[in-house]
This record gives structure tokens, C-alpha cells and sequence, in this order.
């Protein structure tokens, strides 16, 4: 009897606990995308629960980089089915050939001013190695083969908040298959 009196104490007591903790010792493959955040290029956050239920395309860029003309296509996909929930989220990153070595100011005038993009920018983070943010530590661990090799590296996010496919950076926006990967998620 003394035994289940405890066992119930401590199930009311995680049930009471608050969630964050929970999700902090939970390990990175019981997680969705949901449970990271990228600070924003002009300050403040991307909280990627924000966009729960909206499929999400994460993509690492860079100004300096020969794919760097990406941002017109990533453009051009968010002007097309943002109103049909897309969220397509930039993270600039120098960790690739140091092709992203400006702050904010000299990143934001390569999107915003150059391809004229309007999608959410993030602030520069790291996207490999022990020092990469966690939402790309996680989606290393989800898709080990398939973690950035390169700039402009593109995860989709499911409307379930579950890594659904990667690609590489040679594909380009326009690329049938992603198109298709991103219409299956706006479907789904």
C-alpha cells in the first residue's frame, strides 16, 4: 500500500511538472522541431512552435556563396504558397568556406536588398560540428547521412513537426521534387 501511495505521488508530480523540463531531458529523437528556436536577424526569436501545424523549410545561406542566387527561388517558393502555410526560415551561417563572414547589417542588405527576400531571416548560427545550433544538432541526429555538406542545405519540416526530407545544395528551389515534397506537406 506504502509503495503505490508513492508510485502515485510521483506520477502526480511529473504530471505537475512543467513541460519544459520534461522536454529538456527527453532525448533529441523523442523531440520535433517544435521544441527550437533560432534568435532573428533584427533581434528577438523564431520559435518554430509559432508555425506548429505549417510545414517548415529550413535552409542554411550564406551572401558570398555560388549558390547564393538561391535566395531569388526560396523567394519565389515563399511568395507562392506562404498564403497556403508554407514558412520558409533562412539561418545564415559562415561555417561553410567562411562565405557568410558579415553581421547583420551586411546580411540582411544581401537578402532583403539584393533578392528582395521577405521570409524570416535568422541570426547567423552555426549549422555543424559540436558548436551547431540544436535544431541542427537534432536534424544531424535524425538524418545523419543527410546533414548539411554546404550552403543552402534545405530541411522540410512536416506540419507534424517531424524532419520529413533533406536536400542538398545543389537542388534548387524550383527543383520538381522538392516542390512536390513541400505540395505532399501543404496537402497533408
Amino acid at each position: 500500500m506504502m509503495m503505490r501511495r508513492t508510485l502515485l505521488l510521483a506520477l502526480a508530480g511529473l504530471a505537475a511538472a512543467p513541460r519544459t523540463l520534461v522536454a529538456q531531458a527527453a532525448p533529441m529523437s523523442h523531440l520535433s522541431a517544435y521544441a527550437f528556436r533560432f534568435g532573428a536577424l533584427n533581434g528577438g526569436d523564431i520559435a518554430l512552435a509559432d508555425f506548429a501545424g505549417k510545414p517548415i523549410l529550413v535552409v542554411n545561406t550564406a551572401s558570398q556563396c555560388g549558390y547564393t542566387p538561391q535566395y531569388a527561388g526560396l523567394q519565389a517558393l515563399w511568395t507562392r504558397y506562404k498564403d497556403r502555410g508554407l514558412v520558409i526560415i533562412g539561418v545564415p551561417s559562415n561555417d561553410f568556406g567562411g562565405q557568410e563572414p558579415g553581421g547583420a547589417p551586411e546580411i540582411a542588405r544581401t537578402a532583403q536588398d539584393d533578392y528582395h527576400v521577405t521570409f524570416p531571416l535568422a541570426a547567423k548560427a552555426a549549422v555543424k560540428g559540436g558548436g551547431a545550433h540544436p535544431f541542427y544538432r537534432w536534424a544531424a541526429a535524425e538524418r545523419p547521412r543527410e546533414a548539411p555538406r554546404w550552403n543552402f542545405h534545405k530541411y522540410l519540416i512536416g506540419r507534424d513537426g517531424r524532419l520529413k526530407a533533406a536536400f542538398a545544395s545543389a537542388v534548387d528551389p524550383s527543383d520538381p521534387g522538392l516542390i512536390v515534397a513541400i505540395e505532399t506537406e501543404l496537402g497533408a
